[in-house]
């Protein structure tokens, strides 16, 4: 007996008790409607989703070729589309995550319009698009059920015993949209109560992993710019345990807290860190501060000075009353934080680096791995690098460490169109290719993600319809360069009426009415076109 089975039989056993009262109900078509709706709660989701993601690190630990991938979508129909086409081509969505950006909520979906990735946006925003999204699978998993049910109903007509049981074996077996995601709060919005109370909305709309920064929540900057402020760690341990009680307290207990350092970029802190004796987590933080020995004479009025090994120390500070890190020490911090976050309730960890550089990652996560062997990345690739300028510059010193001749290469203009067919570029293509691989195997990247990239598809397809459609191809450019190539390609929005639930729809009224129901559906509907 499968699940639906059982659920037939419950709803007849129920049609007894209640007797002549509940004859207009179908035992079967409540069972495609339990079907339809398997998951009735965001919590529910959440460690449904929480059991996969361990489930992938557990294998990730053993067989570093099981890495797992997203993209970044800002917009539930995105993400539901991005499920769909990966069930089409792959067939599984089985180790495919959605990411949820925080670059992306504050250009794309704040009130305020259009903001840089600062955390100015609302942050209920975030929880809002996490259930957006959710609903939006869930309605995949609603209408690919409702095509099967359909396709069941037509075998069962045309008396076909064969296609009848393989397509009621689909059923059975049908592989839910709901996957990870992993969902980012930024630097937590306010002190650790305000993301204790952030992290239990985002948990309750579905979330099971949590990226969380140690950027000061209100200097906070995006990853990929200049200017970012970090935090003492005993700060950012107080919102990873704000984070770990809002999962705890929410019953789900195997949560995923994504620990970010924005170090290596990072050459400013908002306070010094508090320290009770030599070598301690906080005088390990203040020593890597910029700053200048001085005698007690030389104290100034409003200096803060730092006593270590007999010494007055001065750090150096800024006319904003930030202090400055020591030029050179930012991957001796992403070191640092990322083995205290390990060691304070963190599962993976987010490096956020300048280039897509598998040693450069590599030479930190050894260095951590001597401390926590079991770390884990998960690491952004993302669209702030120019991908193909950075690689075809680590072919051409690769060919120059291997004795080639690069004198037909300017290694400043690499990017220049006229070397797109050179030996260079493609090798430096076939190392964007495998970057993935090369990083999950040698750099211990257990999740790649790139931040924003349908942002970026969004607008170039937009532009691509807009300079034909307004110029001279007219209505050629929709047909031409989206309609056809939909119905070509399989795209389930050819099919719009149907992708916004029409069809649920008209199967639902036949449910409720009977004989009775108003259809859409019927032979005079355009859809009918696209077979």
């Amino acid at each position: 007996m499968t699940t639906y089975d059982d659920d037939i039989q419950a709803v007849r056993a129920l049609k007894e008790q209640y007797g002549s009262s509940w004859d207009a109900i179908n035992p079967e078509y409540v069972a495609r409607m339990r079907a339809q709706n398997r998951f009735k709660t965001g919590l529910e989701i959440a460690q449904y989703t929480a059991d996969i993601m361990r489930r992938d690190m557990a294998e990730y630990d053993e067989d570093s070729s099981v890495y797992t991938q997203s993209l970044g979508v800002w917009h539930g129909f995105i993400g539901q589309q991005k499920l769909i086409s990966i069930k089409k081509h792959l067939k599984t969505t089985n180790k495919r995550y959605l990411y949820l950006s925080g670059w992306m909520v504050a250009a794309l979906r704040s009130e305020f319009g259009p903001l840089p990735d600062q955390s100015m946006h609302e942050k209920t925003s975030v929880p809002a698009l996490i259930e957006e999204l959710y609903t939006f699978l869930r309605q995949a998993d609603t209408r690919e059920l409702d095509l099967l049910f359909t396709q069941l109903d037509d075998a069962r007509r045309a008396g076909d015993e064969t296609a009848v049981e393989f397509i009621q074996s689909q059923i059975d077996n049908h592989e839910t949209h709901v996957v990870p995601i992993i969902a980012d709060i930024d630097a937590g919005f306010g002190n650790p109560e305000a993301t204790y109370l952030l992290a239990k909305k985002m948990i309750e709309a579905g979330a099971c992993a949590i990226q969380i920064e140690n950027q000061v929540s209100d200097e906070k900057q995006c990853g990929h710019q200049d200017g970012k402020v970090t935090v003492p760690h005993e700060d950012f341990i107080a919102k990873l345990n704000a984070v770990r009680y809002a999962f705890l307290e929410l019953g789900i207990d195997n949560g995923i807290i994504v620990a970010r350092t924005d170090s290596l970029g990072a050459g400013l802190t908002q306070k010094l860190a508090v320290s009770s004796e030599p070598g301690d987590l906080g005088d390990q933080y203040n020593a890597f501060l910029d700053v200048d020995e001085i005698s007690e004479s030389e104290l100034s009025n409003g200096d803060v000075v730092i006593r270590r090994e007999g010494k007055l120390l001065r750090p150096k500070r800024l006319a904003s009353n930030l202090y400055q890190f020591r030029a050179g020490s930012g991957e001796d911090r992403v070191v640092l934080d990322c083995i205290t976050s390990l060691r304070n309730g963190a599962d993976l960890l987010w490096i956020e680096t300048e280039k897509p550089h598998v040693e450069q990652i590599a030479g930190m996560v050894d260095r951590i791995r001597e401390e926590i062997p079991n770390a884990k990345l998960v690491y952004n690739n993302s669209p702030s690098f120019n991908w193909t300028l950075n690689f075809r510059q680590q072919a051409y010193d690769l060919l120059v460490e291997q004795g080639a001749d690069v004198s037909g290469y300017d290694r400043a203009n690499l990017m220049s169109v006229d070397y797109d067919g050179s030996e260079l570029a493609q090798l430096a293509d076939e190392k964007i290719r495998t970057f993935q691989r090369d990083g999950s195997a040698r750099a211990g990247i257990f999740h790649h993600l790139i931040t924003l990239p349908t942002y970026h598809t969004a607008a170039l397809s937009t532009d691509d319809l807009a300079k034909g459609y307004f110029g001279d191809d007219g209505m050629l450019a929709y047909v031409k360069g989206v309609q056809r190539r939909e119905i070509r390609e399989g795209i389930a929005t050819v099919k719009h009426q149907n992708m916004a639930g029409s069809d649920i729809g008209d199967n639902h009224k036949e449910y409720f009415a009977g004989d009775a129901a108003l259809k859409a559906g019927g032979k005079d509907n355009t859809m009918n076109q696209f077979g």
